[in-house]
């Protein structure tokens, strides 16, 4: 059933992007107990089933139902912050207060019938401080198996694709940020409606604290929106730029472009598909730090890259020449 969010002029003021691991591991999760709705990430499902296996993740299983039930929101809450570190939002999880957890477990579980009276659904409720410690180890062992070694690559997805929602709000106003975020959500009368969307109890509200704004790699096709009680209300979309994240390796560059600019440069050219910091590239082309920033400089001197700072991150990304030289076509000029 659809759901209609109602934004206030108060929540149209602070609307907010946040990118949150904690989020995304969640969602890594979820989509791991719904493969077959996610081709994008196909071969990050091959390449990660065998250490899934190797995790023992039931009690976190539990409350990461395949489809269409609430998932207690303290395992993933909405950041305070733009970006806070996984630490950080580990460190918050394990002080959720008992109370809320219980509570929320159990409205998890009531969705499921039976699941609360199952030996597991018993023994998280009895004794909700200890089920709390025991998700935040899961989560962590779940996050250092599975998503830290990619972390930085999808990060600087989330952070371009905020970019360019930002610059579509900065040209078009918060109308033409709405619009935009995907196909099943609609944008009018100050209604933000969700068209595809499943039924959670006692869903917040907007109710002048604004709205969280969070792109993902793992939600896709959904549009997930939450929070309950108390949390702030939040929209979780897709991320642009989401399907080119789990490439086995890099391109190979074409012949021609590795005699002219060199091999590694041309290769760092062809493998920059994606907005990606030094770091990111050097881990992806197996380079030192220092050598890829060296080649990066020179390039960008040619005008084949561009960068740009975000917040102690300088991600690349390739100009329009760079595109052209990358996909073997010189463009008119050079014909």
């Amino acid at each position: 059933m659809p759901l209609a969010l109602h934004l206030g002029t108060d929540d149209l003021t602070r609307c907010r992007f946040a990118i949150s691991p904690l989020c995304q591991i969640h969602e890594a999760l979820r989509m791991l107990r719904r493969p077959t709705r996610h081709g994008y990430h196909r071969d990050w499902l091959r390449r990660v089933r065998p250490t899934v296996r190797g995790l023992d993740l039931a009690p976190l299983w539990l409350f990461v139902p395949p489809a269409g039930c609430y998932t207690p929101d303290f395992l993933g809450p909405p950041p305070q912050e733009p970006s806070p570190s996984f630490a950080a939002e580990l460190a918050r999880m394990r002080a959720t207060d008992p109370a809320l957890a219980h509570a929320e477990m159990s409205r998890s579980l009531a969705r499921t019938p039976g699941l609360a009276e199952s030996p597991l659904g018993r023994a998280a409720l009895d004794d909700p401080a200890a089920t709390v410690r025991r998700m935040a180890d899961l989560t962590e062992r779940a996050w250092y198996a599975l998503l830290a070694a990619d972390w930085p690559r999808h990060r600087a997805v989330l952070e371009e694709d905020i970019a360019h929602r930002s610059r579509r709000a900065a040209d078009g106003g918060l109308d033409a940020l709405l619009t935009g975020l995907h196909p099943a959500v609609d944008w009018a009368g100050h209604t933000l409606t969700l068209r595809r969307y499943t039924d959670v109890p006692d869903i917040q509200r907007p109710d002048g604290r604004g709205v969280l704004l969070m792109p993902s790699v793992f939600v896709w096709p959904d549009v997930v929106s939450g929070f309950a009680r108390p949390w702030q209300p939040a929209v979780i979309y897709p991320a642009l730029g989401m399907g080119l994240l789990h490439t086995a390796a890099p391109a190979r560059p074409p012949r021609a472009l590795a005699r002219l600019l060199g091999r590694r440069r041309a290769a760092l050219l062809v493998g920059l598909t994606d907005p990606s910091s030094t770091t990111d590239l050097a881990r992806a082309h197996a380079l030192a730090a220092s050598t890829v920033s060296a080649h990066l400089a020179v390039l960008r001197d040619a005008g084949l890259l561009e960068s740009r700072r975000h917040g102690h991150r300088v991600l690349y990304r390739r100009t329009a020449l760079g595109d052209d030289l990358a996909a073997g076509d010189a463009g008119p000029a050079a014909r």
